[in-house]
């Protein structure tokens, strides 16, 4: 009798499994076609929106105030269309970017490849899983250690539920950024930003990155938003809906995940800016432009803004951030 290791993993939500599992009708009307086909766009817009990006958005909203604004819409809209195309490559091609890559380089390259995108996983992990612990330490003043055991603990609880079902999973994700957004509407509520800064801060200007440290800023604000993990993930994901493999089909899908995509992101894109823009109007105006670190943030909101609540609420929301970013950035590896 002999023994063979397995060739496909079958880990809980990981491609192998998922793969054609949501179902999708070809005669749906169209609201809910859409329906159908929204999902992948969600769980892919969580890595524009972890923790990483709150620490550099913090920063440049505190430094600058709102001149950079423009910076995080064009970074998003970079991040749109690289998301696009990987999304079309796996409902083109039935293959997400992995195998596709494996299949066109030589070993050595696809090999280096893999490394690459290892270590971008581990790099992003690191910050959502950081920010978690971060989120359980502000609530319930626990260590930093205690708080990545629990945010580790979370997520092997969530991606062991229902291994099949991806449904799930991008409704727990929906609920952890509708958390985020109503959570920063009511934040920019309680600190009364200038809008009409803001929408100075929307137009591209050379002279807002006329020196080095802005400058630096902006790519960092860059590197934090567009996550080569995700575009793995992306044209993986997309997979999971049953398309039939006709052309009719196949461009329906684009279409409809296309939507998917845009929306989604640009929901992210509005995550990031609302964390700028309370930076901006709670910190920079208020004269604290040295503010870098989120603990930082998280004490210095209750006095500046009169209330208590304030800073609760932006713990709940890096909470949110960095427990759906880990679960994300675990399903992508």
């Amino acid at each position: 009798m002999q023994f063979k290791l397995p060739t496909t993993a079958t880990a809980p939500f990981c491609p192998s499994e998922v793969q054609g599992t949501v179902a999708v009708s070809q005669g749906a009307p169209f609201w809910k076609k859409i329906l159908q086909f929204v999902g992948p766009g969600l769980l892919v817009s969580i890595g524009y929106m972890d923790p990483g990006n709150w620490a550099t958005d913090i920063e440049a909203g505190s430094r600058y105030g709102y001149s950079l604004l423009f910076v995080v819409m064009l970074s998003s809209f970079a991040a749109m269309a690289l998301q696009c195309l990987s999304m079309r490559l796996g409902i083109v091609t039935g293959r997400d970017l992995a195998e596709l890559s494996r299949a066109r380089y030589s070993p050595a390259v696809a090999r280096f490849q893999w490394l690459l995108a290892e270590l971008s996983i581990i790099a992003c992990d690191l910050a959502e899983v950081l920010g978690g612990a971060l989120a359980f330490h502000l609530l319930f003043k626990c260590s930093l250690t205690t708080g990545v055991l629990l945010t580790a603990f979370d997520t092997l609880i969530v991606l062991g539920l229902k291994g099949k079902n991806f449904r799930d999973l991008e409704a727990i994700m929906l609920g952890l950024i509708a958390t985020i957004g109503i959570g920063y509407v009511v934040e920019l509520a309680l600190v009364k930003p200038d809008w009409p800064s803001v929408a100075q801060g929307l137009i591209p200007s050379w002279q807002a990155l006329n020196s080095r440290e802005p400058l630096y800023l902006a790519i960092g604000i860059l590197g934090a938003t567009v996550m080569p993990h995700n575009l793995y993930l992306h044209s993986s994901i997309v997979q999971t809906r049953a398309v039939k493999r006709d052309s009719a089909s196949i461009g329906s899908a684009i279409g409809m995940s296309r939507l998917d995509t845009i929306v989604s992101l640009l929901l992210a894109l509005m995550i990031n800016m609302a964390i700028l823009i309370l930076a901006a109007a709670a910190f920079h105006a208020t004269g604290h432009t040295q503010v870098t670190e989120i603990e930082d943030a998280y004490k210095l909101l209750a006095p500046i803004v009169g209330t208590g609540f304030a800073a609760v609420l932006f713990a709940i929301t890096l909470l949110a951030s960095g427990q759906s970013s880990t679960f994300t950035g675990t399903v992508a590896g």
